[in-house]
């Protein structure tokens, strides 16, 4: 299969594009500085990534932030931000990638545990997360042409030690058990799902 993975080069993305790339498949890797390059928070720059990657089986997105604040310090900005970059650029991404994917393709969104376990400073990572989760149920049921929309959430990631104080009690997720849970979401028929990890 053809493979846009957006946000290649982070901590999940790397680990999504290297096991979809063992399993055979070609992978073209986008981030924000490479030679595909793409800012989800701008569609203009999404319809250009499409335009010069073309079709393609299946998209990944590994990609946006969210601000970690104490909640009484959040501020509505923090929170616009948040919901700017993770949730309404990955919407973004399956809205235009509706229009570039083969029949029968995938397109996979990021999220997290907090959209299911709280954490301090995690407020805003949850509502995006949360939203994101939400979203996945209907798009996945409503998108044309036998294409599947789902999610991952991972637990925190082994491979990112310096978050672990923040999750305290949390068992961290190795590099395997997320790429298992991004080739079920590419490779199986499951729809509409949010696959926690």
């Amino acid at each position: 299969m053809k493979i846009l993975v957006i946000g290649a080069t982070g901590n999940i993305g790397k680990v999504v594009a290297s096991t979809l790339d063992e399993r055979g498949h070609d992978v073209i890797r986008a981030s924000r500085n490479a030679e595909f390059a793409v800012d989800i928070t701008e569609p203009a720059s999404i319809k250009a990534l499409f335009e010069k990657v073309g079709e393609v089986d299946a998209v990944v997105v590994a990609s946006g932030s969210v601000p970690f604040k104490p909640l009484m310090s959040l501020e509505r900005d923090d929170y616009v931000k948040g919901f700017m970059s993770k949730t309404l650029g990955q919407i973004e991404v399956v809205r235009q990638g509706l229009l570039h994917m083969s029949d029968g393709g995938s397109i996979t969104l990021t999220t997290g545990v907090l959209a299911r376990e709280p954490i301090a400073t995690g407020a805003a990572a949850a509502m995006a997360n949360g939203a994101l989760e939400s979203f996945i149920v209907t798009a996945g049921a409503e998108a044309p042409r036998g294409i599947r929309i789902n999610a991952v959430s991972p637990n925190v990631l082994a491979n990112s030690p310096s978050f672990h104080p923040l999750f305290p009690g949390q068992r961290p997720v190795t590099d395997e058990e997320i790429g298992t849970a991004y080739v079920l979401s590419v490779e199986g028929l499951v729809n509409g799902r949010t696959i926690r990890v």
